[in-house]
Formats: C-alpha cells, sequence, structure tokens
C-alpha cells in the first residue's frame, strides 16, 4: 500500500508540474573590448565608476535645465505612451500566469425541450412531449502543463515586460537627452545673439567714423559705403539668429507637455563649461544601457517561443470535473437525489498538420537568431556612440583652445587695422576684412562651445544616464 501510495504521489507530481522542452537560456556573448579606445588623454572624473543616479543633467550644472526636466516625466506624452505600454505587457504576465490555476465556471437556468413528431426510429404519430429540467452546476476545467507551454508562455510575457521596461527608461533618456540638447542649442543662439548685438553697436561706431571722415575730408565715400553694408549685414544675422531660437523654444515647451505659446524660456548666453563625465569600462556598459538590457530580455522571450513551439509536439492533457444539481423543477433542484458530477480527463495530440508545427519551429528559431543579431549590433552601437562622443569631446576640446587664439589674433589685427585707418595709414578694406574675420572666428567659437556641450550630453545619454540593469522590475515565477 506504501509502494502504491508513492508510486500515485510521484503519478501526480509529473501530472501536475510536468516536464520543460526546449533550450534553456543562455546570454549570448557579444563583440567586448577591455577599454575605449578614445580614452587616450581623457580626463577622468572622480567617482569614475558611475554616472549621478536618477536626475543625471545635473552634472551640467544648470538649475534653468533641472526644472525643465523634470516635467518631463509628468508632462511629456510620448513617454505616457512608453508608460502605456508597460502597463499593456504587465497586464499580459498576469494573463498568461492565469494558465497555470484550473478555470472554473458556474451556470444556473431552466430548460423546456419539445421534441419532434417526425424524429427518425420514432413512430408516425407517437405522442413525444415535451420535457424540462432546471441545472445548477459548476464547472472546472485545467491543462496540465506537461511539457512547459504555459510556464514558457509566463516566463516569456515577463522578459517581454522586462523590455518594455527597459524600452520606458531608454524612451525618458533620449527625451531628456533631447531637451538637454535643444536647451544647449537655445543658449548658443542667445550666446550668438549676444555676440551680434555687441557687433552692431560696434559697427555702428564704425559707420560714425567713416561718415565723420568723409564729411572731413578724410575718406572717400565708398568708406561710408562699405561700413553702412557691413552693419546692414550684421543685423540681418542677428535677426535671423531669432528663428533658430524661437524653433527651439518651441520644440522645449512640446517636450515638457505645454503648448508653445504657454511657455517661454528668458534669454541668456550658453557660458557653461563641458563637465567632466565618469566613462567606466566597457563591459559595464551591458549594465547601464536600458536598450541593451531590452534586447537582451527579447532573446530570453524570443528562447522562450522555442520551447512553447516544441510543447506542440507533444500531447496536451486536460482534467474536467463538474458538480451540480438537476430538478424537474425549482422546487427540487437541490434535493439530495438531484446531485450530479462527472471527473474526466482527455489527452488529445495532432497527428497531421501539413507541416505547421515544424514551420513554426522554425520561424521561432529564426526570430531568436535575428534577436541574438539585434542584441549584439546594439552592443556595438553602443560602443560606436560612447567612442564617437568621447573622441568629439576630446577633439573639440583641443580644437576650443586654438579657437580662442584665433579670437585673440582677430581682435588685436582689428584693433591695429582700426587705428591704421583712424591714422591714414590703411584704406577701410582692411578695417572691413578684419571686422569680418573676427565676427567669423568669435561665432565660431561659441558654435564649438555648443558642440562640446551636445557632445557631453551625448555621451552621458550613451552611458545610460545613470541607469543600471538592477532598475528592471522582478516578477514572480
Amino acid at each position: 500500500m506504501r509502494e502504491r501510495a508513492a508510486g500515485l504521489l510521484g503519478l501526480a507530481a509529473l501530472l501536475l508540474g510536468g516536464c520543460m522542452v526546449g533550450p534553456d537560456y543562455a546570454k549570448p556573448s557579444v563583440p567586448m573590448t577591455p577599454a575605449y579606445k578614445e580614452t587616450d588623454g581623457w580626463k577622468t572624473a572622480e567617482p569614475s565608476d558611475h554616472l549621478p543616479r536618477g536626475p543625471w543633467w545635473a552634472i551640467l550644472g544648470d538649475p534653468e535645465l533641472n526644472a525643465l526636466e523634470e516635467q518631463i516625466a509628468t508632462a511629456n506624452q510620448n513617454l505616457k505612451i512608453a508608460e502605456a505600454r508597460l502597463r499593456e505587457a504587465r497586464a499580459m504576465v498576469r494573463f498568461n500566469r492565469a494558465g497555470l490555476y484550473p478555470t472554473l465556471s458556474a451556470s444556473l437556468g431552466p430548460s423546456i425541450i419539445r421534441n419532434s413528431a417526425n424524429q427518425p426510429f420514432v413512430s408516425s404519430g407517437a405522442n413525444t412531449g415535451s420535457s424540462g429540467d432546471v441545472l445548477l452546476s459548476l464547472d472546472m476545467s485545467y491543462e496540465v502543463d506537461l511539457w512547459g507551454r504555459v510556464r514558457r508562455s509566463v516566463a516569456a510575457a515577463r522578459h517581454e515586460a522586462q523590455a518594455t521596461a527597459a524600452d520606458l527608461e531608454t524612451a525618458r533618456l533620449s527625451l531628456q537627452a533631447e531637451l538637454a540638447m535643444d536647451y544647449v542649442e537655445l543658449r548658443a543662439a542667445d550666446a550668438q545673439q549676444q555676440l551680434l548685438d555687441e557687433t552692431v553697436k560696434a559697427f555702428e561706431g564704425a559707420l560714425r567714423l567713416t561718415t565723420n571722415r568723409f564729411q572731413g575730408g578724410a575718406a572717400p565715400r565708398s568708406d561710408v559705403a562699405q561700413a553702412q553694408t557691413q552693419l546692414d549685414t550684421t543685423r540681418a544675422q542677428a535677426t535671423d539668429v531669432s528663428v533658430a531660437r524661437a524653433q527651439l523654444e518651441h520644440a522645449i515647451a512640446t517636450l515638457i507637455g505645454q503648448p508653445p505659446a504657454a511657455s517661454s524660456v528668458p534669454p541668456r548666453p550658453l557660458d557653461t563649461r563641458p563637465p567632466d563625465i565618469p566613462v567606466g569600462l566597457p563591459s559595464q556598459l551591458l549594465e547601464r544601457r536600458p536598450d541593451i538590457a531590452a534586447a537582451e530580455r527579447r532573446v530570453a522571450e524570443a528562447n522562450e517561443q522555442i520551447g512553447i513551439a516544441k510543447a506542440a509536439f507533444y500531447p496536451t492533457l486536460m482534467l474536467n470535473a463538474s458538480v451540480g444539481f438537476e430538478g424537474s423543477s425549482f422546487g427540487n433542484l437541490l434535493n439530495a437525489s438531484s446531485l450530479l458530477w462527472a471527473v474526466g480527463a482527455s489527452l488529445a495530440q495532432t497527428i497531421f498538420d501539413g507541416g505547421r508545427r515544424h514551420a513554426t519551429l522554425d520561424s521561432v528559431r529564426a526570430s531568436y537568431d535575428a534577436t541574438v543579431a539585434a542584441y549584439r549590433q546594439t552592443t556595438l552601437t553602443a560602443f560606436q556612440q560612447v567612442e564617437d562622443n568621447l573622441a568629439a569631446l576630446r577633439i573639440l576640446e583641443r580644437e576650443a583652445q586654438e579657437q580662442r587664439q584665433a579670437v585673440e589674433s582677430a581682435q588685436l589685427s582689428l584693433q591695429l587695422f582700426t587705428n591704421r585707418y583712424r591714422g591714414g595709414v590703411d584704406n577701410y578694406l582692411q578695417v572691413i576684412t578684419a571686422q569680418t574675420v573676427t565676427l567669423t572666428n568669435q561665432r565660431t567659437e561659441i558654435d564649438i562651445l555648443r558642440r562640446r556641450m551636445d557632445a557631453s550630453v551625448l555621451l552621458v545619454k550613451a552611458l545610460g544616464g545613470g541607469w543600471d540593469v538592477a532598475a528592471l522590475p522582478k516578477y514572480e515565477k
């Protein structure tokens, strides 16, 4: 008896637990390097192990940008779309997990049946009459997960939910970086505007100088015309900057979920020094990039789909049970003699399907290979983005120093030619040329600072913005 009981318990455990067909998941390897190529000469920030958690944009040191960034989380509509998709993915985890439990249903209802007098095998003219009953029943059905199909469906939904959570963080990081870059571009436009406004004032002074010299007979009228042309051209450039600034201000308003007419950013020239950004090791990038985490989770999901496709080759075991009462009226429905029950099991196996299951298995295997390639490509792209912006920051820093020297040289040249023109030594064409060169170099200097700040933002984005794979949601198995 003990041996029989142990055997029955073992059979019950097998039926309820089943086994898992299909491959076990192993994270695919990715191309890796021990260090970044472009860190040679890079200034390592302290601490160098991670970026600031949460508000990474704080390293830019701009309180107004901080206030704008905080509004993205609550007001950006694209972020709300990503959040809704995450809720949908979480609901699918619960939906698939329900398959691990029996389905119960209840029914109550009377019925009346009148039999046909012309039904087969009944004598013509026989009194077939009619009948009726009242049925109250509780039904249960349960698929025994012998081959792991249901459990793998739950696991696949769980991996997809984690990938969708990483997608949300990728969208959040992208929007935060876009806002930071738009803000930097706007401040650069303010700096260009300030420079051009100051230059217009300087050129107005130069026009007065040429006019006075012309009226005194010391300069030809062509000098006045050249000075006027230079002034008008610079005024047009100053006006043109307003177009780009207005568009950037509108873009910022849209990112923080406001109509452009309801939001404005007061002018302030860009004067922020690019921050020192901790880079870490390439291997840490796999843990810090949400898009890499999403790609890896979808590889795990595709692996589960292979197991689900393999389970279709094996029979399906269904358990069914029903208990209830059936009577001829509500009065005798709950009598003991009205009790009925039924228990049964069915084993179903597809014998021939024209190759449908094999095609499905080949399809999910191909899908798995595609997700592995996508995971590796995402990792390679991440490495490229880090290297690109490391190189940009390193090279632009040197270019900024060289450009500062060019600006100083141009300003000195302009001062010398202006003094020589006042003294009657040079003609005004030399001054015009020096003015143009100086303004071009000053605008280039502002643009280099803008590019350095943009590269800083893009580097933070490439490093994951302080996110970590440990932030992925956990789901019970």
